[in-house]
C-alpha cells in the first residue's frame, strides 16, 4: 500500500534551513521550536498537524498534552494532515503569538484549579470547625440516629440563610446610617419636633410686652377669592429655600405646575387662571430684582390688576410675609456672594416714582463686578446696601426722603427708619426666622391654615458658618448693622411669643375638647343606666304587685332611694368640674355661696337628665 506524499515527507531526513531562516542557536528548547516551525511551514508534514494546536482562543486546559517536537506516528498524522495547509498558510509572527496565547490560557486553567482547590479545602476545613461547635452545643441531640447528615444539612442551612441575610442588608442598606439598625428609635419617646432649634435654654424670657392681636396671626386667606400673598425676598435670609416650599411643598387643591428646568412656576387658584401669590418662583421679578417695601406697595397692585379699570378693580388683600436673619451671619454670607461676583445690578431701587441718581447712591467697586474682595474692603465702603439691608428693605423710605441723605440728620433717620421697619414687621401677615425653620413651618400653617407636605430642614452649618473671624471683626460688623441687630432681636422677640402663644392656645383647645367628651360620655351613660331601670320596670308590674303587697310605699322608697343616689352622684360630677374651670370664683366666694351654686349646677344638670329620660 502506497502512503500518500505528506506521510513520505515526514519520514525523509530533515532538510537545510532555507536562506533567510534564522540561524541554529545553542539553546536547544529554540533550536526544537525553530526546527518544529519550519517544519509546520512545508504543507503536509506531520509537525504542522501536530503543531495546529486549537484555533485561537480555544486552550487544550490544564490536563491537555504537551506540544511535541518529535512527529507522531504516522496514523496520528494521517488524521490531522488535512488540518496542516490552513495552518501553514499563517505567517511566522501570527504562529508565535498563537502558541504565546495557550501557554497563557494553560497558566489561567492552573490559576483556577489551584481558586477551586484552595476554595474546596477552605470550606472543608470550614466544615469541620463548624461542625465541631454544632457538635459541642447540640451534643446531647447527637444520639438521635442519622443525625451526622441531618446536622450537616442544618448547617449548610443556616450557612446559606447567613449569608441570604447579608446580601439582602447590603441591598436594603448600603450606607452606614442605616434606619432599620436604629432600634433605639422604637423604645426611646417621640421627640418635640418644635424644640429649641437654636442649641439654646428651651425657657424663653420675653422682653417686650405684646397685645393679644399682635400676637395671633390667624389670616382669612382665601385662595378661591382675590387674596394674594406677597413675599418680600431679602437677600441671603434662606428666602430662595423658603419660596422653594411655596410653590412645591404646599398642600393645595390645585398645586403649582413646575417645570424641569424652569424656575418659574404656575400657581394658579382653582378654576381660575389667576395666580395666588407673588414672589420670584411665581411671578418672576415683576417689580425688580430683590424689590423692598417701599417698592412692592407700590408696584404690586399696578401688575396685577394694571390690564383693568380702576373702577374693576376687585378690593384684594394683599398678605405681605418676609424672612429674617442673624444680621452677623446675613452679612458674611452677602459677602461671600460678592465675593463669588454677584452683583444685583438689575435692582431698581425705585422709590417715590424714581430710582435714586449716581450721587444718591454710588457704587463701591469700578469693574464690572467685586469678585475676589477681602472683607476689609468690603466693610470700608460706606455706601455699601449690605449695612443695615433688613431696616431699609422693611422700612417705607418715602418717610426719610428714600435716599437723599441730606433731608434730615443721620440720627433721626435711622430712628426713622427703626420705627417704620418694626411697625411694618408686626402688622405683616407673617414673618419667620432663618433660625427655626420648624417654628417658621408652624407659625405659617397656624396663620394661613394651609399645610406643608414634608417638614423643613435646619441648616446649621452654612457659608457664612464657615467663615472665621474673631472678636474685633463680630463687633465691627455688629456695628455697621446696628440697626438690624436690634430689629432682629425685636423680630425674635415676636416670633417665639406669638409661637408660644400660639402652642398655648392649641393645648386650650385641645383640653376644651377632651372635657366635652368627657361630659358627653358621662352624660350618654346616665342615660343609659335611667332607660335599662325604666325597661325593668315596666316588663315585670304584675310581679311587682304581687310580690308588694303596699305597692306605693315600695314605690316612694325607690324613688327616694334614686333620689339620693343621683343627688351624690351630681354634687361629685359638678363639684369635680366646677374646681376645675372656676378654682379662683370658688376661693373667693363663701362657703354658703358655694353650696347655693353647687344645688343650682346640680338641678340643672339634673333637668338635663330628665329631658333625655
Amino acid at each position: 500500500m502506497a502512503l500518500p506524499a505528506c506521510a513520505v515527507q515526514a519520514f525523509e531526513p530533515p532538510r537545510q534551513p532555507e536562506r533567510g531562516a534564522p540561524a541554529r542557536t545553542t539553546c536547544p528548547r529554540q533550536h526544537s521550536r525553530v526546527e518544529a516551525e519550519l517544519a509546520a511551514s512545508r504543507p503536509g508534514s506531520v509537525a504542522a498537524s501536530v503543531r495546529a494546536g486549537p484555533p485561537r482562543g480555544v486552550s487544550h486546559g490544564f490536563h491537555s498534552r504537551p506540544l511535541l517536537d518529535k512527529p507522531r506516528k504516522a496514523s496520528s498524522s494521517l488524521a490531522g494532515a488535512a488540518c496542516a495547509p490552513l495552518f501553514a498558510l499563517l505567517s511566522r509572527g501570527r504562529r508565535r503569538r498563537m502558541h504565546v496565547l495557550r501557554r497563557r490560557w494553560d497558566l489561567g486553567s492552573l490559576c483556577r484549579v489551584l481558586l477551586t482547590r484552595g476554595l474546596a479545602a477552605l470550606g472543608h476545613s470550614l466544615k469541620h470547625v463548624l461542625g465541631a461547635i454544632f457538635s459541642k452545643i447540640f451534643g446531647p441531640l447527637a444520639s438521635v440516629g442519622n443525625m451526622d447528615e441531618k446536622s450537616n444539612k442544618l448547617l449548610l442551612a443556616l450557612v446559606m440563610l447567613f449569608l441570604f441575610a447579608v446580601i439582602v442588608l447590603q441591598y436594603v442598606c448600603p450606607g452606614t446610617e442605616c434606619q432599620l439598625l436604629r432600634l433605639q428609635a422604637f423604645s426611646s419617646p417621640v421627640p418635640d419636633p418644635y424644640r429649641s432649634e437654636d442649641e439654646s435654654s428651651a425657657r424663653f424670657v420675653p422682653r417686650y410686652n405684646f397685645t393679644r392681636g399682635d400676637l395671633l396671626r390667624k389670616v382669612d386667606f382665601d385662595i378661591k377669592g382675590d387674596d394674594l400673598i406677597v413675599f418680600l425676598h431679602i437677600q441671603k435670609t434662606g428666602g430662595t429655600t423658603f419660596g422653594r416650599h411655596l410653590v412645591r411643598n404646599i398642600q393645595l387643591e390645585q398645586p403649582c405646575e413646575c417645570r424641569v428646568g424652569q424656575k418659574k412656576c404656575t400657581c394658579h387658584r382653582p378654576g381660575k387662571r389667576e395666580t395666588w401669590l407673588f414672589s420670584r418662583f411665581s411671578t418672576g421679578w415683576s417689580c425688580g430684582l430683590h424689590a423692598d417695601w417701599t417698592e412692592l406697595t407700590s408696584c404690586v397692585p399696578s401688575v396685577v390688576d394694571g390690564k383693568r379699570d380702576a373702577r374693576l378693580r376687585p378690593s384684594r388683600n394683599f398678605h405681605y410675609i418676609t424672612i429674617l436673619r442673624d444680621p452677623v451671619s446675613r452679612y458674611l454670607s452677602e459677602w461671600r456672594h460678592v465675593q463669588r461676583g454677584a452683583t444685583w445690578k438689575a435692582s431698581l431701587h425705585v422709590c417715590d416714582g424714581r430710582p435714586p441718581t449716581s450721587e444718591e447712591l454710588p457704587s463701591c467697586y469700578t469693574g464690572d463686578d467685586w469678585s475676589g474682595c477681602p472683607l476689609k474692603e468690603f466693610m470700608d465702603c460706606p455706601y455699601n446696601l449690605a449695612n443695615n439691608r433688613q431696616v431699609r428693605m422693611l422700612s417705607d423710605l418715602t418717610l426719610v426722603g428714600c435716599y437723599n441723605l441730606s433731608v434730615m440728620p443721620e440720627k433721626q433717620r435711622n430712628k426713622v427708619l427703626l420705627e417704620s421697619a418694626k411697625s411694618n414687621l408686626k402688622h405683616m401677615a407673617f414673618f419667620g426666622l432663618t433660625e427655626f425653620q420648624r417654628k417658621t413651618q408652624y407659625l405659617f400653617e397656624k396663620t394661613f391654615n394651609m399645610n406643608f407636605i414634608s417638614p423643613f430642614t435646619q441648616y446649621n452649618t452654612t457659608r457664612a458658618s464657615s467663615v472665621e473671624i474673631n472678636e474685633e471683626i463680630q463687633k465691627r460688623i455688629e456695628g455697621l448693622n446696628f440697626l438690624d441687630m436690634e430689629l432682629y432681636s425685636y423680630a425674635k422677640d415676636l416670633f417665639l411669643q406669638r409661637y408660644q402663644f400660639m402652642r398655648q392656645k392649641e393645648h386650650q383647645e385641645a383640653r376644651r375638647k377632651r372635657q366635652e367628651q368627657r361630659k358627653f360620655l358621662k352624660g350618654r351613660l346616665l342615660q343609659t343606666h335611667f332607660q335599662s331601670q325604666g325597661q325593668g320596670q315596666s316588663q315585670n308590674p304584675n310581679q311587682n304587685q304581687s310580690q308588694n303587697p303596699n305597692p306605693n310605699a315600695n314605690q316612694n322608697l325607690t324613688q327616694n332611694l334614686t333620689q339620693n343616689l343621683m343627688q351624690n352622684l351630681m354634687q361629685n360630677l359638678t363639684q369635680s368640674l366646677s374646681q376645675k374651670e372656676n378654682r379662683e370664683s370658688l376661693k373667693q366666694n363663701s362657703g354658703k355661696e358655694q353650696n347655693d351654686n353647687t344645688s343650682n349646677g346640680t338641678n340643672d344638670y339634673i333637668g338635663s337628665v330628665e329631658k333625655w329620660r
